[in-house]
Protein backbone atom coordinates (compact mmCIF):
# COMPACT_ATOMS: atom_id res chain seq x y z
CA UNK A 1 0.00 0.00 0.00
CA UNK A 2 1.14 3.08 -1.07
CA UNK A 3 1.53 6.05 1.71
CA UNK A 4 1.36 9.78 0.75
CA UNK A 5 4.50 10.51 0.73
CA UNK A 6 5.44 7.08 -1.83
CA UNK A 7 2.74 9.04 -4.48
CA UNK A 8 4.72 12.13 -3.72
CA UNK A 9 7.88 11.06 -4.65
CA UNK A 10 6.47 8.53 -7.08
CA UNK A 11 5.13 12.28 -9.03
CA UNK A 12 8.70 13.46 -8.46
CA UNK A 13 10.39 10.58 -10.34
CA UNK A 14 7.85 10.67 -13.03
CA UNK A 15 8.55 14.25 -13.73
CA UNK A 16 12.34 13.26 -13.71
CA UNK A 17 11.44 10.96 -16.56
CA UNK A 18 9.09 12.87 -18.43
CA UNK A 19 12.30 15.89 -18.41
CA UNK A 20 14.59 12.82 -19.41
CA UNK A 21 12.22 11.98 -22.44
CA UNK A 22 12.20 15.57 -23.23
CA UNK A 23 15.87 16.13 -23.48
CA UNK A 24 15.66 13.33 -25.97
CA UNK A 25 16.79 10.67 -23.06
CA UNK A 26 15.53 7.20 -21.92
CA UNK A 27 12.46 8.21 -19.66
CA UNK A 28 13.35 6.59 -16.43
CA UNK A 29 13.45 8.68 -13.30
CA UNK A 30 14.58 8.61 -9.57
CA UNK A 31 14.36 10.21 -6.51
CA UNK A 32 16.16 8.99 -2.56
CA UNK A 33 13.85 9.89 -0.07
CA UNK A 34 13.86 9.59 4.19
CA UNK A 35 11.01 9.37 5.51
CA UNK A 36 8.90 12.56 4.11
CA UNK A 37 12.25 14.42 3.47
CA UNK A 38 13.38 14.42 -0.23
CA UNK A 39 17.05 13.84 -0.33
CA UNK A 40 17.36 13.98 -4.51
CA UNK A 41 15.96 13.60 -7.52
CA UNK A 42 18.00 13.10 -10.63
CA UNK A 43 16.98 10.97 -14.34
CA UNK A 44 18.77 8.69 -16.67
CA UNK A 45 21.13 10.62 -18.59
CA UNK A 46 23.25 8.60 -20.69
CA UNK A 47 21.96 10.22 -23.86
CA UNK A 48 22.40 13.13 -23.02
CA UNK A 49 25.98 13.10 -21.24
CA UNK A 50 27.30 10.14 -23.05
CA UNK A 51 27.71 8.71 -19.94
CA UNK A 52 26.83 4.77 -19.81
CA UNK A 53 26.28 4.56 -16.06
CA UNK A 54 24.08 7.57 -15.91
CA UNK A 55 20.90 6.09 -15.16
CA UNK A 56 18.50 7.26 -12.91
CA UNK A 57 18.77 5.85 -9.87
CA UNK A 58 22.29 6.56 -10.45
CA UNK A 59 22.03 10.17 -10.57
CA UNK A 60 19.71 10.66 -8.00
CA UNK A 61 22.61 8.74 -5.73
CA UNK A 62 25.23 10.79 -7.32
CA UNK A 63 23.34 13.98 -5.90
CA UNK A 64 22.53 12.72 -2.84
CA UNK A 65 26.18 13.14 -1.90
CA UNK A 66 27.97 11.45 0.67
CA UNK A 67 25.29 9.93 3.54
CA UNK A 68 26.27 8.29 6.62
CA UNK A 69 23.67 5.58 5.89
CA UNK A 70 21.27 4.86 3.52
CA UNK A 71 19.66 2.41 5.93
CA UNK A 72 16.63 4.78 6.55
CA UNK A 73 16.03 5.98 2.90
CA UNK A 74 13.62 5.00 0.07
CA UNK A 75 14.21 4.87 -3.31
CA UNK A 76 11.83 5.59 -5.79
CA UNK A 77 12.02 5.07 -9.33
CA UNK A 78 9.78 5.23 -12.26
CA UNK A 79 11.12 1.96 -13.95
CA UNK A 80 12.09 -1.74 -12.44
CA UNK A 81 15.85 -1.57 -12.08
CA UNK A 82 18.37 -3.45 -14.16
CA UNK A 83 20.88 -4.95 -12.45
CA UNK A 84 23.67 -2.17 -11.99
CA UNK A 85 20.89 -0.05 -10.12
CA UNK A 86 19.93 -3.31 -8.10
CA UNK A 87 23.53 -4.25 -7.08
CA UNK A 88 24.11 -0.69 -6.06
CA UNK A 89 20.67 -0.69 -3.67
CA UNK A 90 22.23 -3.70 -2.11
CA UNK A 91 25.59 -2.48 -1.81
CA UNK A 92 23.80 0.78 0.24
CA UNK A 93 21.63 -0.99 2.08
CA UNK A 94 18.74 0.69 0.82
CA UNK A 95 15.82 -1.21 2.49
CA UNK A 96 12.80 -0.08 0.52
CA UNK A 97 12.40 0.52 -3.18
CA UNK A 98 9.31 1.58 -4.50
CA UNK A 99 8.61 1.38 -8.24
CA UNK A 100 6.41 2.98 -10.63
CA UNK A 101 5.93 0.32 -13.23
CA UNK A 102 7.84 -2.84 -14.19
CA UNK A 103 5.50 -3.79 -17.14
CA UNK A 104 8.05 -2.52 -20.26
CA UNK A 105 10.87 -3.83 -18.20
CA UNK A 106 11.03 -6.40 -15.44
CA UNK A 107 14.13 -5.90 -13.47
CA UNK A 108 15.33 -7.59 -10.44
CA UNK A 109 12.72 -7.47 -7.67
CA UNK A 110 13.29 -10.88 -6.77
CA UNK A 111 17.07 -10.23 -6.52
CA UNK A 112 16.27 -7.44 -3.99
CA UNK A 113 13.82 -9.18 -2.27
CA UNK A 114 16.83 -12.17 -1.92
CA UNK A 115 18.59 -8.95 -0.15
CA UNK A 116 16.14 -7.94 2.15
CA UNK A 117 15.07 -4.93 -0.19
CA UNK A 118 11.10 -4.34 0.45
CA UNK A 119 10.05 -4.13 -2.77
CA UNK A 120 6.54 -2.11 -3.92
CA UNK A 121 5.65 -1.99 -6.98
CA UNK A 122 2.29 0.60 -7.85
CA UNK A 123 2.00 -0.10 -11.79
CA UNK A 124 1.93 3.84 -12.47
CA UNK A 125 -0.39 4.31 -15.48
CA UNK A 126 1.69 7.33 -16.73
CA UNK A 127 5.24 5.79 -16.13
CA UNK A 128 3.73 2.62 -17.97
CA UNK A 129 2.65 4.85 -20.99
CA UNK A 130 5.46 6.90 -20.95
CA UNK A 131 8.20 4.29 -21.22
CA UNK A 132 6.14 2.20 -23.70
CA UNK A 133 5.97 5.32 -26.00
CA UNK A 134 9.71 5.57 -25.75
CA UNK A 135 10.36 1.98 -26.76
CA UNK A 136 7.57 2.29 -29.65
CA UNK A 137 9.37 5.95 -30.76
CA UNK A 138 13.17 4.81 -30.20
CA UNK A 139 13.58 1.06 -29.88
CA UNK A 140 17.18 1.63 -30.56
CA UNK A 141 18.32 3.78 -27.76
CA UNK A 142 15.84 1.18 -25.65
CA UNK A 143 17.93 -1.32 -26.85
CA UNK A 144 20.95 0.32 -26.23
CA UNK A 145 19.69 1.18 -22.33
CA UNK A 146 18.86 -2.26 -21.21
CA UNK A 147 22.20 -3.80 -23.55
CA UNK A 148 20.71 -5.06 -26.00
CA UNK A 149 21.44 -6.06 -29.41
Amino acid sequence: MLTEADKKFLRIAYEEAKAGFDEGGCPIGAVLARGDELVSQGRNQRVQNGDPIAHGEMDALRKAGRQKTYRDTTLYTSLSPCMMRSGTIVQFAIPRVVIAENTNFGGNEEFLRSHGVEVIVADDEECIALMKRFIDEYPELWAEDIAED
